[in-house]
């Protein structure tokens, strides 16, 4: 079991989130609108005209124009036609660094050979999908076994979404309790009953739109580095229902935006020991990106259940997982004959598993490993950190900078830094006009970022190894 990480200080969550709390207290320092309007006229107008041609086709047939909310830039999504490394070319020839990097899947980098050619010798061999047994089935489970300690059993699914459906659900069987407390502002997929406190944390349904409420009776949420709210809530569910589970992100909400305490998770899982509840953690960003062992690794904490999306297909379709413990994975046994005598939970997926997606992901956690692939990127996070708190001092910028790993961040506006407190209700209109006001800021840095040669995620990037061979 390979224990490094890419880590190498994490941050003082206290002073992070001290000067983000003071970030959004100022007015907002926007793109200048003349700047803007020069990225629009010269770069937009001038030399993504095929991206735009495009677009407007698109949008008579797609919602939007696009199919992924990641897509979506101002004035318009461009259209990316390759993905080599660390770079990605978009339709008119243009070229840009890479920090999305599809998401936070592609440690190594887009397209490697090494993933690529075996993948084309499987489609030569094989074809992408039999809908029956492959042996990389087994190989990718046992890969992800052997590098994370709490992971006895491993079901693949075929995304990040499915795998916390399926983790509630085999909480709820195995506890035989009905509540799940998620950390507030955490993202845990699009499923309904899962859509609740994203984004802003105390948001709880009004983030919703198109979920009945009564679909969140079950379902609720405490604030990020609050053990003493979540224990509040864990005690009260003892009155209606216990709780199944508590789910985190173990970074933070939103990948780390608002990082929790160092020492945060080993409160939750104590909390969760104590009132029996099982601790689900969501690895979709941070399993193989802060090290093979994953962010549960570098914490030191045990959970129950342990979501992998993303990265467990290596930037191929159908990335999703479940692994843990096998006194709960056995609700998920496939078939009758010889399985456990346990109320099976209802989880499928036709493409689940399929082949190409194991042999993807069972040959991108090999290079990983033998690349040292996170601790490389890791470094290149730090230095990057490094550079940009010069710049902040240097032009005396109200940013804020931070990265856990290859996890950075530079929050401009801190969009996602807000709460809502329902104690006080004359704020929430205050609150949810804010976000939306520096969510449109945010859009504007996405337009000066991409017209400057740099792909982010939101306020956010993930770095892959390969940044790391340029000086």
């Amino acid at each position: 079991m390979d224990n490094r990480f890419s880590i190498s200080t994490y941050p003082d969550a206290a002073e992070i989130n001290s000067q983000l709390d003071a970030l959004i207290a100022k007015p907002i320092y926007s793109v200048k609108p003349g700047a803007l309007k020069t990225y629009e006229d010269e770069y937009y107008s001038k030399k993504c005209i095929k991206s735009k041609h495009m677009i407007e086709e698109a949008s008579k047939v797609i919602p939007g124009g696009v199919q992924h909310n990641l897509a979506f830039n101002y004035p318009f999504p461009l259209v990316f036609t390759k993905a080599e490394g660390a770079y990605l070319y978009d339709i008119d020839g243009n070229q840009y660094y890479d920090f999305l990097q599809a998401g936070g899947p592609t440690v190594l980098g887009s397209n490697p050979v090494e993933v690529r050619s075996k993948v084309i010798e499987l489609l030569n061999e094989c074809g992408p999908s039999t809908g029956l047994f492959h042996e990389y089935e087994y190989k990718i489970a046992k890969k992800i076994i052997d590098n994370f300690e709490t992971v006895e059993m491993f079901r693949m699914l075929g995304s990040g979404t499915e795998s916390c459906m399926a983790a509630i659900r085999v909480a709820r069987l195995a506890t035989g309790k009905k509540n799940i407390l998620k950390m507030g502002g955490a993202y845990h997929g699009w499923s309904d009953q899962l859509a609740y406190g994203i984004r802003i944390p105390g948001s709880k349904w009004t983030q919703a739109h198109g979920v009945p409420r009564y679909i969140f009776r079950h379902t609720q949420e405490f604030f990020p580095n609050d053990l003493n709210d979540l224990e509040r809530k864990l005690k009260r569910n003892t009155l209606s229902g216990g709780t199944a589970a508590v789910m985190i992100e173990p970074l933070g909400p939103e990948s780390g935006t608002t990082p929790v305490d160092g020492k945060f998770n080993k409160g939750v899982e104590a909390l969760c020991r104590k009132y029996g509840a099982l601790l689900i953690f969501d690895e979709v960003v941070t399993g193989f990106r802060v090290g093979m062992s994953g962010a549960q690794g570098y914490f030191g904490v045990s959970p129950d259940l342990t979501i992998f999306g993303k990265v467990v297909a290596g930037g191929y379709p159908g990335a999703g997982g479940l692994g843990g413990k096998k006194e709960y994975m056995k609700f998920l046994s496939a078939g009758i004959a010889g399985g456990p005598k346990v109320k099976k939970a209802l989880v499928g997926g036709t493409m689940a598993a399929n082949p190409l997606s194991c042999v993807a992901g069972y040959y991108t956690l090999c290079e990983i490993e033998r690349t040292q692939a996170a601790q490389k990127a890791g470094l290149m996070g730090d230095r990057l950190t490094e550079g940009l708190k010069q710049l902040i001092a240097k032009y005396n910028l109200p940013f804020v900078t931070f990265n856990q790993g290859s996890i950075c961040h530079l929050e401009t506006v801190g969009t996602t830094h807000y709460a809502i407190n329902w104690s006080k209700p004359w704020t929430i209109p205050g609150v949810l006009n804010a976000t939306s006001e520096r969510k449109k800021e945010m859009e504007h840095v996405g337009a000066a970022y991409m017209a400057e040669g740099l792909v982010p995620w939101q306020e956010a990037g993930c770095i892959p190894v390969l940044h790391t061979q340029r000086k």
